[in-house]
């Protein structure tokens, strides 16, 4: 698994996280804060921008009864009809142009989620550096091939696939010129409980299908996307809004600019803490090892005199010799005399 590039940055083991601030419809159908979003995500440090791009009636049909209905109790668009929820969420495609060219402008990467073909022709034609294949489109396996078509990097979410599910979307997009995939690890709660998120799935899906795996996290706070960090996940993605407060229809569980900022600080940290595998002192530790006990004589002693428990320590500094040494020393002779606060040598007995 070599490292993928998308835009301006590299993606694999030996970088940082990439890190995506998912739009999602949190901009509340305001052009303007969408742009506030970009400017925003960009300040905070994210490597993307990840749109949606999709209409209502690609989505669904406008239907408000029986199966086009949420009726889950708990779920957090519970009494809406699928479409009354893609209506509120979309990003309108004239926007499109405008948040690309202001992403553009600031360097920060932007590409987006098509949800059908016509999403794909569309998002061509603004020549994002990659795709990316939402969970509930894993299915999708025209969808796929579309994007895949396109010999740009696919990125494909997993939340509730089977492994044969995951794997004819790898072979489709295989099939159809994809050469550089990242599978993300997903729970397709919103918000997800982490006792559901069974990070120790990320290595097993890496060696299963050969490919880099990234986390699409939809739970709350940074405390998983760090963890998934030190599993090897190369990327993450989070739900992204200029404030809770705003009531976005992803803002329950998405994160805030500062919070945003400190998810690329702490996943940084916890990549670079992976290092490899070592032991001993490490360059940092070299001046420490002066702090470490070591023997000592720690009363005045005479030439000819007996080590004993009495004057014979095992103290800090790390001078002397290590105290592993210490029981073989005790009842041997001094050869001269030894003042108090000496590091024991063999030259000494």
């Amino acid at each position: 698994m070599g490292e993928i590039i998308v835009g301006n940055r590299k993606i694999g083991q030996g970088h940082p996280p990439f890190i995506i601030a998912e739009m999602s419809g949190n901009h509340n159908q305001s052009l303007d804060k969408a742009l506030e979003m970009v400017c925003a995500a960009k300040e905070a440090g994210a490597d993307a921008l990840k749109m949606q791009t999709y209409t209502p009636e690609t989505m669904t049909l406008d239907i408000d009864e029986n199966e086009f209905m949420i009726n889950e109790q708990g779920n957090l668009w519970q009494g809406k009809s699928l479409y009354q929820i893609y209506k509120k969420a979309y990003t309108p495609w004239e926007w499109h142009e405008k948040i690309f060219s202001l992403a553009r402008k600031l360097e920060l990467n932007i590409f987006s989620s098509p949800f059908d073909e016509t999403a794909v022709d569309f998002l061509e034609e603004l020549n994002p550096p990659c795709y990316k294949i939402a969970s509930f489109e894993i299915v999708d396996i025209p969808l796929i091939k579309k994007a895949a078509a396109t010999g740009k990097p696919l990125i494909i979410s997993t939340g509730m696939a089977s492994i044969r599910e995951i794997a004819d979307a790898v072979e489709a997009a295989g099939q159809a010129g994809c050469k550089d995939l990242i599978l993300l690890k997903c729970t397709s709660n919103y918000p997800a409980p982490p006792e559901y998120c069974n990070l120790l799935t990320i290595p097993h899906m890496e060696q299963l299908f050969n490919c880099q795996v990234g986390l699409s996290d939809h739970t709350l706070g940074i405390g998983v996307a760090v963890a998934s960090v030190a599993l090897g996940a190369t990327v993450i993605e989070k739900h992204f809004t200029l404030s809770r407060s705003e009531e976005g229809v992803d803002a329950p569980f998405s994160l805030e600019p500062d919070e945003m900022r400190q998810l690329v600080i702490e996943t940084n940290r916890a990549w670079q803490a992976l290092g490899k595998v070592n032991y001993g002192p490490t360059l940092g530790e070299k001046n420490s090892l002066k702090r470490r006990r070591s023997l000592y004589v720690i009363k005045d002693m005479e030439g000819g005199e007996e080590f004993t428990k009495d004057n014979l320590g095992r103290i800090r500094p790390g001078v002397g010799l290590e105290p592993k040494y210490y029981d073989i020393l005790i009842g041997k002779k001094v050869v001269k005399s030894i003042p108090k606060g000496t590091p024991v040598d063999w030259s000494l007995i």
